[in-house]
């Protein structure tokens, strides 16, 4: 199969030649993202391999599809970038990356967090310029707190656990399914409203859909408890950024930690070290002392990275094959998750 892979990186390369050893798919590497005016890159291919901030809309579907590709393989677990609708009608095969490493995710919203609650990066800072003084530095512990973890799929359900299980924490939960495993332990299901009340730190790992799009926004922080944290290592536009600000200048937001942006199409995955950012909400979010962004590196790991390519590959053989693959994705996906 001609694959037409976009918005790579040497990363991204290094491990799907590895992993294309046994397949033998002919990989073409573009640094472009895909969108409508990219497309024409994949003419002749069978199928194009895309990542989070590629465009797929049904203007860039029809493109594609007018130009012979018949699969699109996402190297990830979201999906919606994806006009899934238009793909089905268009006779495009849509597949995913579902649980490529949980672990790595959960174990970064973790580091996230105790980094934040920490000052972690304020303290390296600082001995680095040989200031070795602590005012400023006092944190808080997280044992005896309650964690809010919106989402428990794979990777919220690792969260909650290393939470309760881990540090002592008290966990509430709030999903469309409960995870009958982590009632058994003590996690609590309850509704958005009130784990919003009783969560003195709330840790996104749900998908975006139209009904999760900004879960978190004025109203949300509003519920929540003075000095309340916020993790988000999921997807970008679950908090309405601009009401985050508010909440941070007011102090009702003691502290943030995101790996993820609304607006991080334009900002991520690049070196933007000699340029001016034109985003004023991002770099707002940036002078604030008790914010910490990373550039979406959550699923950056070298299990993860050998699963992404795995599980894509595979997929795109079964699609070769003539066979539907367990990783497909439809329209019928389009339903909330949390």
């Amino acid at each position: 199969m001609k694959i037409a892979v976009f918005a790579t990186k040497p990363y991204d390369r290094r491990f799907l030649d590895e992993a294309n050893r046994r397949p033998g798919h002919q990989l073409t590497y573009f640094e472009p993202r895909l969108d409508l005016s990219t497309a024409p890159l994949a003419k002749g291919f069978d199928a194009v391999c895309v990542f989070v901030n590629d465009r797929l809309d049904t203007a860039t579907l029809k493109a594609l599809a007018g130009d012979g590709v018949r699969a699109v393989a996402l190297r990830c677990a979201g999906y919606n970038n994806v006009d899934l609708r238009a793909a089905e009608a268009l006779g495009l095969t849509v597949i995913r990356v579902p649980a490529y490493s949980p672990e790595a995710v959960a174990e970064f919203t973790i580091a996230l967090l105790l980094s934040l609650e920490r000052s972690i990066p304020r303290a390296w800072a600082r001995v680095r310029e040989n200031n070795f003084a602590l005012e400023g530095l006092i944190g808080r512990n997280l044992s005896g707190r309650t964690v809010g973890v919106v989402g428990t799929g794979r990777i919220g359900a690792l969260v909650a656990r290393s939470m309760l299980l881990g540090f002592g924490c008290r966990v509430l939960a709030y999903d469309v399914v409960q995870d009958p495993e982590l009632v058994e332990i003590g996690v609590r299901y309850v509704d958005r409203d009130e784990l919003l009340r009783g969560s003195e730190i709330i840790t996104l790992h749900c998908p975006l859909t139209p009904e999760t799009r900004h879960i978190i926004d004025a109203r949300a922080l509003d519920l929540a408890p003075s000095g309340v944290t916020v993790i988000n290592t999921s997807r970008g536009a679950l908090i309405d950024t601009p009401a985050l600000i508010a909440a941070l200048k007011s102090g009702k937001v003691a502290g943030v930690a995101l790996d993820v942006y609304e607006q991080e199409g334009d900002l991520f995955f690049e070196d933007l070290s000699n340029e001016i950012v034109q985003d004023d909400v991002f770099q707002r979010l940036l002078t604030f002392p008790n914010v910490l962004i990373t550039g979406h590196q959550a699923f950056l790991t070298q299990e993860a990275l050998t699963a992404i390519a795995e599980t894509t590959l595979a997929g795109l053989s079964e699609i070769d094959a003539g066979r539907t693959p367990a990783n497909r994705v439809s329209s019928d996906s389009l339903r909330p998750a949390a």
